[in-house]
């Protein structure tokens, strides 16, 4: 059977929207909210590849209201999980593995300051979004990715194709295959947060990024902890830098407490660095020992594990964010704010923007597929644009400068010119072409895990409630099949077995007998593997709808 002949069941919208995440949710509330409001009638459809909405959202995570507040002023009546107002905020630097420094609140750049922010679990928001988005009418399809653009024959976006399913691992249907449909729609928003997979072919097709710098990227790996309830601080929000990152990797970690005696702890590593032993994983691991961080965690157990990839390149890497029929919203198009380490607010925006100007353009008569060219007008006046211009140095001065001088400098442009420094750095180098051969580093011991504060990968994506369907093609695609053991393995040790936080790659023997293997089973969709590898030589496309991780309360 040729899967690419089948007729396939089609549904028209007059908006598709991709992903529910903050971006897609709040556009999708927003699109709604507008018909209500001039009495129109809207047909409005949110996929989402996890099994539920929140099943694969991760972030820190702590938030700042001020797009739920335009989006529901009434927001604590309707119960948003926004439980936990920020108490106290403080900063160190940890200069070894014993010793830290806490920065005076006076020298903090002012956008590290969280007074009036929440803790959250920003899967619960998103959960509690989607129930408002289903109460005003959006129609939610949990477990159904977005596996193909749709297209007409201008070449303008049509829609998409949900992913096939029951399709066996040698791409031959099975007894329960099941064809994706076709979900057409006027305009489709395109909200897959971080390295969409549709996200990336758009940027290529209407080539979205022609005029901006290189995108740059993290990883965030983060676990839930229970903690001793002696040792709870509810409010309390500590981030740092330093050790054990050094020789040009850069970072930093986060440690919140939230509600129920849980507390949250993770490391963000900016995945720039050039030397290619460097395991994100394992230096998290190895960070927790830090008595800054153990003191709070020793007698507590660990009870969630995840990794996501960061687009963290800002104001200067923000592509074009429109398209013949669509847009481009949140963290697929790099509205995150790293000098804040905060993007919910400006994804909500985002997000919410698109629906104004998507209902402009309907409400005037359009019956869709044109290049909403007035989105950027739209976006150019909202206080998205005006925040992110104003932290556009912070991260090419960490990057160019590292932390001590880089925070010096952003503490002047921060706190002294309010972000109007009449000089913008640039960062124009691609993360993956970073990575410098393994001849020019030594291999990195790091610790074994100890199984009390630090642990192994497969213990931890246990906790991720990771599952894929062993009987489906590998969702992690080569190029070139020849190229990890015949050009990635000498020249730079093949990293994917470190950079990835899930033990999905692997060089098993040596040699003439050394063979690549990947466990896409285990993989949590963080997407690195798609920003690091260095021949760019893996693409990272949707598995089975309801794949991937489950995560709970993160």
């Amino acid at each position: 059977m040729d899967i690419t002949e089948i007729e396939r069941d089609s549904m028209e919208f007059d908006v598709v929207i991709v992903g529910a995440g903050p971006a897609g949710l709040a556009a999708a509330c927003r699109l709604m909210q507008l018909a209500k409001e001039h009495h129109q009638e809207l047909t409005v459809c949110l996929v989402e590849k996890g099994s539920e909405v929140g099943a694969h959202i991760l972030s820190g995570a702590v938030i700042e209201s001020r797009a739920i507040e335009e989006l529901f002023p009434n927001w604590q009546e309707l119960g948003a999980p926004l439980n936990v107002p920020v108490q106290r905020d403080e900063l160190y630097l940890l200069r070894n593995e014993t010793a830290a420094v806490k920065i005076p609140n006076a020298f903090i750049p002012a956008t590290m300051h969280n007074e009036g922010n929440y803790i959250v679990s920003l899967g619960n928001v998103c959960r509690w979004l989607a129930e408002q988005a289903e109460g005003l009418g959006v129609e939610v399809f949990p477990g159904f990715p977005a596996s193909q653009l749709l297209l007409n024959e201008d070449g303008s976006v049509a829609g998409i194709i949900t992913g096939d399913m029951g399709i066996g691992i040698d791409g031959e249907p099975k007894d329960s295959f099941t064809p994706g449909m076709e979900l057409r729609a006027k305009y489709t928003i395109f909200a897959e947060g971080c390295r969409g997979h549709l996200g990336k072919q758009l940027y290529s097709q209407f080539q979205l990024d022609a005029d901006a710098d290189a995108q740059h990227y993290g990883i965030g790996i983060k676990e839930l902890w229970d903690i001793d309830p002696s040792k709870h601080q509810e409010g309390l929000v500590i981030h740092g830098s330093g050790w054990p990152l050094g020789g040009g990797t850069s970072g930093g970690f986060f440690l919140y407490h939230s509600e129920n005696n849980q507390a949250v702890v993770g490391l963000i590593i900016d995945l720039n660095y050039s030397n290619p032993y460097v395991s994100p994983f394992d230096e998290f691991q190895r960070m927790k020992h830090h008595p800054l961080i153990a003191d709070y965690l020793q007698g507590g157990k660990r009870v969630a594990y995840g990794a996501r990839a960061i687009t963290k390149g800002g104001f200067n890497a923000l592509p074009k964010m429109h398209f013949p029929g669509g847009l481009l919203v949140g963290c697929n198009a790099g509205t995150l704010n790293f000098a804040k380490i905060k993007g919910t607010h400006t994804a909500m925006k985002s997000g919410m923007l698109a629906a104004e100007e998507i209902f402009a353009a309907l409400q005037a008569g359009d019956t869709g597929g044109k290049d909403l060219s007035g989105y950027d007008a739209r976006f150019q006046n909202s206080w998205v644009y005006t925040e992110l211009q104003a932290s556009r140095n912070f991260g090419p001065a960490l990057h160019k400068f590292g932390s001590l001088i880089g925070g010096a400098f952003n503490f002047i442009d921060q706190n002294i010119f309010r972000g109007k420094l009449p000089v913008t750095l640039r960062d124009d180098h691609p993360d993956y072409a970073q990575l410098r051969p393994a001849s020019e580093f030594a291999p990195i011991q790091y610790p074994k895990p100890d199984g009390k504060l630090s642990f192994d990968k497969l213990s931890s994506v246990f906790l991720s409630n990771t599952n894929h369907d062993e009987d489906q093609p590998s969702h992690l695609r080569l190029k070139d099949p020849t190229i990890p053991i015949g050009k990635n393995l000498p020249l730079y040790a093949e990293p994917a077995q470190r950079y990835c936080p899930a033990g999905v790659y692997e060089v098993l023997g040596e040699g003439a007998e050394a063979r690549f293997q990947i466990n896409a089973q285990n993989c949590v969709h963080c997407k690195t593997c798609d920003i690091k590898d260095p021949a760019q030589n893996i693409t990272w496309v949707t598995p089975e709808g309801g794949g991937g991780p489950n995560y709970p309360n993160m």
